[in-house]
């Protein structure tokens, strides 16, 4: 039995976290990072740790940063940044915007739901 070290077990959490809020199962999830779904197992449980590479992809599918996989830092600078931006639009510009994010919403939760 291999020991896990704490790290690993930390960054496994957070992925795990990231990847249910994305609705993907561990299959559709290694598949999309180029992965077994054993290694996804071994990977969310902590028994192996990520290589960049992976890391990258992972990042990548989940829309996540890689600050949050390694650190648990949550992104806020970037938020500020779109926040800002959405400030500078009119109302119809933001119903719109709104609207596409919706849209796209509903497109890659359907998407992550059919059967692969």
């Amino acid at each position: 039995m291999r020991i896990k070290k704490q790290i690993n077990i930390e960054i496994g959490e957070r992925i795990k976290q990231a990847r249910e809020a994305a609705h993907l199962t561990q299959e559709v999830f290694a598949e999309r990072i180029e992965v077994s779904p054993q290694y996804v197992s071994d990977l969310e449980r902590g028994v192996v740790g990520g290589s960049i590479p992976t890391i990258k992809r992972i990042c990548m599918v989940l829309g996540i940063t890689a600050d949050y996989v390694l650190f648990g830092a949550k992104e806020t600078k970037s938020l500020s940044l779109i926040e800002d931006k959405i400030q500078k639009l009119t109302q119809l510009q933001t119903r719109c915007l709104i609207n596409m994010i919706d849209q796209f919403i509903a497109a890659v939760n359907e998407d992550s739901q059919s059967p692969e």
